[in-house]
């Protein structure tokens, strides 16, 4: 195999080992020497690929979320679908890619970076997650309530779905499966948890 092919390969057995272990355990509890163990090679060859954990970190997110982008693209272009159900869509977009918490490893990850590594991550996250799923909430057959803009929205119903990834809690008992768990509490997110409706 050439020098250039070998490189190649490892920069992404790199990529690949990092995106699996920085979403299982997140930024803070993955280190470069847990990368580089993996893959079977030592740290100053992982940084030859990669000049320190935070760029790694990036290129990680930015390949990712690009995946996410394009899933949740997908159901937008499905006009056959209720918004119940291209809402459930989305979330199973989510979760096809996040075992943990988007939320917690978002805020946890801002408070690690250095200043100019949070703006990047942060306009990863506002294009690739809040933009597409505020579209979500434009639609006028979303009927959004009046005083909670699209993008809001869009935070408010990603941190919602934080019991979504990994619950422990047992919503809905032994009598459901794990799929039908995960539309009680998006249905919870969306239409909260009484039948009070307008009774005010």
């Amino acid at each position: 195999m050439k020098r250039a092919e070998q490189l190649e390969k490892t920069r992404q057995a790199i990529l690949k080992t990092a995106t699996k272990l920085f979403l299982q355990k997140g930024f803070g509890e993955t280190s470069t020497r847990d990368i580089a163990k993996q893959i079977g090679i030592t740290q100053p060859a992982l940084y030859h690929h990669f000049s320190d954990k935070e760029v790694l970190y990036l290129d990680v997110m930015t390949n990712l979320c690009g995946k996410v982008r394009q899933d949740i693209n997908k159901v937008m272009r499905k006009h056959d679908l209720s918004p119940n159900e291209q809402l459930w869509q989305i979330t199973k977009a989510l979760k096809k890619h996040h075992p943990l918490s988007i939320y917690d490893q978002y805020n946890q990850a801002m408070r690690l970076l250095s200043k100019s590594a949070q703006q990047k991550l942060n306009m990863i996250f506002t294009m690739d997650y809040l933009e597409p799923i505020a579209a979500f909430f434009r639609q006028p057959e979303v009927e959004l309530r009046p005083d909670i803009l699209p993008k809001e929205a869009a935070e408010l119903f990603i941190a919602g779905l934080t019991p979504i990834f990994g619950t422990s809690q047992l919503i809905g008992g032994h009598s459901i499966t794990p799929e039908q768990r995960d539309q009680l509490i998006l249905d919870c997110i969306i239409n909260g948890l009484s039948n009070w409706g307008g009774k005010g």
